[in-house]
């Protein structure tokens, strides 16, 4: 095995990458992946023999007791039953073929007590689903022992024939396997050529059989994927309700932002305007010079103040961008930036305000980014429409380095993105450039 040092791209640290001598197609009968798909094909037919008998008796007890009141509940507890053992298949998946399926959507009841259950089992598409896997995968579980279990048997013996070749004329009285055989004449592998082609053969048998086995559990990941699992339904409700915790969360910190502006900023800065203005009326009859510095002071307060709440109102949704849009909002951020910003938008009309709001803010923060840490000389903003979705990319030619898994505010920006279906690309070596890519949904033109 040789080994090789090479750096990656993002940290700049050297990581190993190792390089096998050997072939993948002559190590592949002695790696610990192929007899581990060999012991899942092993137990598969076992296995499946237990979940076919099982859902075939309990559907069939439970169809013949439906004129019954006892029809129902067997019914139920042999699709709940299908479910137990599909949990199993999933871990023996998991374990076996490195498969990583995740838990269908739990049972949903409706109210409390056994025939809430009972009717969440039968309502649930995960326990017919396994129950239609119990029955499918026995006639594939057979195909696949007797194919693996015969190119395995036969592949190693022939390989090792020239090792055990001597038992025929030594204790069955015969020159060697027979090949062909009748009532007039007979064919025995027993001549060194014929013991080296079948050694030969079986090395190929050997070495395909690797790929047969993984070929085969193909077939099985598919159907643990897509019977045993999640539907792409219940995995987009589950990856909805984690996006809408993450737009709740990032609402509330925007509120306890403003909050906290508001607080610290311009209400202290009013209240400290206020007892200006009060004393200057009551130095106002006494020391009228007095009066007219604390009056003019008080306006300087003033203008503060509302450079401050104009810079609030510009952080919750600024004005330039509801009335003139993408182009002007992003070229105002850019002559904000310490750096020089060339801003491109091409863009035939406008998006929806949410997606417009997002594209702007995602490009404020970045730009803020380059002015804090990138230590850059120069960037570029470009904004254009490629079909149904936006996207954004911001350049610059700083030091590099940055990294969304870092837990900086990237990784923040990258959740809100994916909030709405949207995506951030950050590519950023080490001593630069930087390229940051967003992508969001169109999500319809502005009316």
């Amino acid at each position: 095995m040789a080994t090789d040092y090479g750096y990656d791209s993002g940290l700049g640290f050297p990581e190993t990458v190792r390089r096998h001598r050997v072939p993948a197609g002559l190590r592949a009968p002695f790696e610990g992946r192929t007899w581990r798909e060999f012991g899942y094909v092993l137990l598969s037919l076992p296995i499946s023999i237990l979940m076919f008998t099982y859902a075939v008796t309990m559907v069939s007890l439970g169809a013949g007791l439906l004129v019954t009141f006892l029809g129902i509940p067997v019914f139920a507890a042999g699709l709940a039953g299908c479910r137990g053992l599909g949990a199993l298949e999933r871990a023996r998946a998991r374990g076996l073929l490195g498969l990583e399926v995740a838990d269908p959507e739990p049972l949903r009841t409706r109210g409390s007590g056994f025939m809430a259950w009972i009717g969440a089992v039968l309502k649930s598409g995960t326990s017919w689903r396994t129950l239609l896997y119990s029955v499918l995968h026995l006639p594939w579980a057979l195909f696949s022992f007797v194919v693996a279990v015969n190119f395995w048997v036969y592949g190693w013996a022939l390989l090792t024939y020239p090792l055990w070749f001597w038992v025929f004329p030594a204790y069955a009285g015969q020159d060697g396997l027979q090949l062909y055989g009748d009532q007039t004449h007979s064919v025995y592998l027993d001549n060194p050529f014929e013991i080296g082609v079948t050694a030969l053969v079986g090395l190929l048998f050997t070495l395909a059989t690797p790929w047969i086995v993984r070929a085969l559990t193909t077939v099985d990941r598919v159907m643990v994927h897509g019977l045993l699992g999640p539907t792409r339904l219940s995995a987009r409700v589950v990856e909805l309700e984690s996006d809408r915790g993450v737009v709740v969360d990032t609402a509330a910190a925007d509120l306890r932002r403003i909050e906290r502006d508001l607080h610290d900023g311009a209400q202290a800065r009013l209240v400290a305007l206020a007892m200006d203005l009060g004393l200057a009326k009551e130095k106002l009859t006494e020391d009228p010079q007095a009066a007219a510095r604390m009056v003019d002071e008080a306006h300087g307060e003033v203008k503060t103040a509302l450079q401050e709440l104009r810079d609030l109102a510009r952080g919750i949704h600024p004005a330039v961008l509801t009335d003139r849009g993408l182009d002007a909002a992003l070229s105002s951020v850019a002559s904000r930036c310490t750096v020089p910003v060339q801003v491109e938008v091409d863009l035939p009309s406008r998006p929806a305000p949410a997606i417009e709001g997002i594209a702007y803010f995602t490009v404020s923060e970045l730009l803020q980014n380059v002015s804090k840490h990138a230590r850059a000389t120069g960037a570029a903003v470009d904004v254009w429409r490629v079909e149904d979705r936006l996207l954004l990319q911001v350049v610059d030619n700083g030091v590099g380095g940055a990294d969304v898994s870092a837990g900086s505010g990237l990784a923040g920006l990258a959740e809100r993105l994916d909030a709405v279906d949207g995506i951030l690309v950050v590519d950023s070596p080490a001593g630069g450039p930087t390229r940051v890519t967003a992508e969001l949904p169109w999500r319809g033109d502005r009316v």
